[in-house]
């Protein structure tokens, strides 16, 4: 399968926003967006979105993976950028109505149609730099993706970034592009100079997130990553993750830890990362202060691989959904 994202199913759903309401959404087959100069996303980066899969199972019928909790995040991220936010109903029933349209598309678990629900600001105003959209368009995109770790996990290495942050405050835990782009500079310049994957961002020592993950350090006993605050993403495939693990009998320890306990832990503790892509991918290398430093022997670790596993088999059907994550679609 091509290159994840580089795909797209035929169909996709599309609903406006104008004079304080949304309008009916449709289905329709994926074009392009007609859009004024003047939108206020170009100007004043008016835009978030979500990101989650659905997944085909043998009896033809495709699952959506904690679809409202999607959705709850996405009205989330809109309110914390002033734009108008979806009707729950609404977009929930659009991400249901194209999976049931791109249903043949999905291809056989453990790959699955990746979801892409983005609300975008359409005011036509370059003078409201301090004025929210009050105009807007909302859509969903399909994806059908493969295995992200086909052929076997590979464990990726990290630099310790423990200056800068991955973005403000305020928006870290906003889902938006300009989050992503604030990122992904320090990890083009991490991956020239020291061969890395991702960055840690760990400003003042906190250790936080990458630019497209949460971290993890888990051990046979425990499962360590930061508490929640407004300054990264709350990750779903984290929360899944954390909650599968306390199902598991791990301790589930959230709170802030800094750098140098990050670097006494990998001594006895896995390193993951978790997100939607890759469930949780192991890290095998750390880079600090241009010194190397591996995480136990540098392999993938049984944790990790246990928890992924444990995590793929309620999506894929291979285990019961006790926490009533799925949303099933014919």
């Amino acid at each position: 399968m091509a290159q994840f994202g580089t795909v797209f199913g035929d169909y996709f759903a599309i609903a406006r926003y104008a004079d304080g309401t949304w309008q009916q959404p449709e289905i329709t087959r994926v074009a392009p967006i007609p859009l004024h100069p003047a939108a206020h996303v170009f100007h004043y980066a008016s835009t978030c979105f979500e990101g989650f899969k659905a997944y085909r199972w043998e009896d033809g019928k495709a699952r959506i993976f904690r679809l409202h909790d999607h959705v709850a995040r996405m009205q989330k991220s809109a309110a914390s950028l002033c734009m108008p936010i979806p009707d729950a109903d609404l977009l929930a029933n659009m991400v249901i109505d194209v999976v049931a349209k791109n249903i043949q598309d999905i291809p056989a678990p453990p790959s699955s149609l990746y979801l892409r629900p983005t609300l975008i600001g359409t005011l036509e105003n370059i003078g409201a730099a301090a004025s929210p959209s009050t105009e807007a368009i909302l859509f969903v995109l399909t994806s059908p993706v493969d295995d992200y770790f086909e052929g076997g996990a590979r464990p990726l290495k990290l630099l310790i970034e423990d200056q800068k942050a991955r973005t403000t405050e305020q928006l870290g835990s906003t889902k938006t592009g300009g989050n992503y782009a604030a990122a992904l500079g320090p990890t083009l310049d991490a991956k020239e100079k020291y061969g890395a994957d991702q960055v840690l961002f760990c400003p003042g020592g906190d250790v936080q997130e990458t630019g497209a993950a949460n971290f993890m350090l888990i051990s046979d006993e425990e499962i360590l990553t930061k508490a929640l605050d407004t300054s990264f993403l709350h990750g779903m495939t984290r929360d899944s993750i954390l909650r599968l693990g306390e199902n598991l009998g791990y301790k589930v320890s959230e709170r802030n830890f800094t750098v140098d306990e990050l670097l006494e832990a990998v001594t006895t503790h896995e390193a993951a990362l978790s997100g939607t892509a890759a469930s949780l991918a192991p890290v095998g290398r750390l880079v600090h202060k241009g010194k190397e430093i591996s995480v136990m022997d540098g392999k993938p670790g049984p944790n990790a691989e246990r928890l992924r596993t444990a995590l793929q088999n309620i999506q894929c059907g291979a285990a019961p959904d006790t926490h009533n994550w799925l949303t099933e679609v014919a």
